[in-house]
């Protein structure tokens, strides 16, 4: 009976205690906050993000708009010479679109290629190279720890998804989706940069270090992805009515200031992309049950922006006149 009253007596403090330890946040383990990838990118601080540069950048005009294309002469020298001198000559103005295969790729360039009133090259080199892979030494590859199945190591050079072989000697551009490459013939040496196609679908990289890579698109693929899908062999129009027509292609660097698109990528070596593709890599957003603990290297997402508005100064007060 002594021992019950006892109990009783001390239930009180029991409870109370236990009461205590619930709604005391120190004897709580409450949920790790993680920032999303959105939050991540809307801090970054101006150092994250970088320019483009006028003389790798392309214009390509449709009639839905424009599309911006950032080309890699560190991977394709020589095939983005050709395309720089291909746009400064208009050679693309007035050319079409001429290829939409269903989850694959959309190509352009002159729809006569190959015939007899194929639209001369003008200034720019009828032969070039294969360029499939090139030197990696010198290259600032930033690499994913994630493994892949096409590559030894992967990561982003200078904003451009990439692959490396296993002693680090050699590094090519992945077939991701935007990535724009030059069509080539069966010889791996056919390509000059006047037939260019961009993956619209699920990344074939297959076809890394099978062509030549020269850039990717960083604004407008949606005026590409809509494209309707052709209906002959490999998504080839059959009639001319079907190809979209390109007003123009022009670098940045020979459009007014004024009238190039402000634009600026987050750069792909810096804590903040490294944040970035955590936040990708594990998504831990509320609906998410299982982060996933791996990210394929053409499922990173490349943000973009425009410029910050520089904020006003405030004005200047007058000061009063001397009496």
């Amino acid at each position: 009976m002594r021992r019950s009253r006892l109990a009783l007596a001390l239930l009180p403090c029991i409870l109370a205690t236990s009461i205590s330890l619930a709604v005391d946040p120190a004897h709580t383990t409450a949920k790790p906050k993680y920032l999303t990838t959105q939050q991540i990118i809307d801090a970054a601080p101006a150092t994250a993000w970088r320019e483009l540069d006028p003389n790798d950048t392309l214009y390509m005009q449709l009639p839905g708009g424009r599309v911006v294309i950032e080309l890699a002469p560190q991977f394709a020298p020589q095939h983005v010479a050709n395309i720089r001198t291909l746009a400064r000559e208009h050679w693309f103005d007035g050319l079409s679109i001429n290829r939409s295969q269903d989850n694959f790729v959309v190509q352009w360039g002159d729809p006569n290629a190959g015939e007899k009133d194929a639209k001369p090259l003008g200034e720019a080199r009828s032969h070039l190279p294969a360029e499939f892979s090139v030197a990696a030494k010198g290259l600032h590859f930033h690499r994913l720890k994630d493994s892949d199945g096409y590559a030894a190591k992967v990561g982003f050079v200078d904003g451009f998804p990439a692959g490396e072989d296993a002693h680090g000697s050699r590094a090519w551009l992945a077939h991701c989706y935007g990535t724009v490459g030059a069509g080539r013939d069966m010889a791996p040496d056919s390509s000059t940069g006047a037939e260019l196609y961009v993956v619209t679908g699920q990344a074939p990289r297959q076809l890394d270090l099978n062509i030549t890579t020269v850039g990717r698109v960083v604004k407008g693929m949606e005026l590409l992805s809509v494209i309707a899908r052709g209906t002959g062999p490999l998504g080839f129009f059959e009639k001319s009515e079907q190809r979209v027509p390109i007003a123009s292609i022009r670098l940045a660097a020979d459009v007014p200031v004024s009238e190039r698109t402000p634009l600026q990528v987050l750069r792909t070596d810096t804590p903040t992309w490294d944040a970035m593709v955590e936040s990708k890599r594990n998504r831990r957003d509320d609906w998410y049950v299982h982060p996933a603990g791996h990210i394929d290297l053409c499922n990173v997402p490349i943000p973009t922006r425009a410029p910050p508005t520089p904020a006003t100064p405030p004005p200047v007060p007058t000061p009063p006149p001397h009496p």
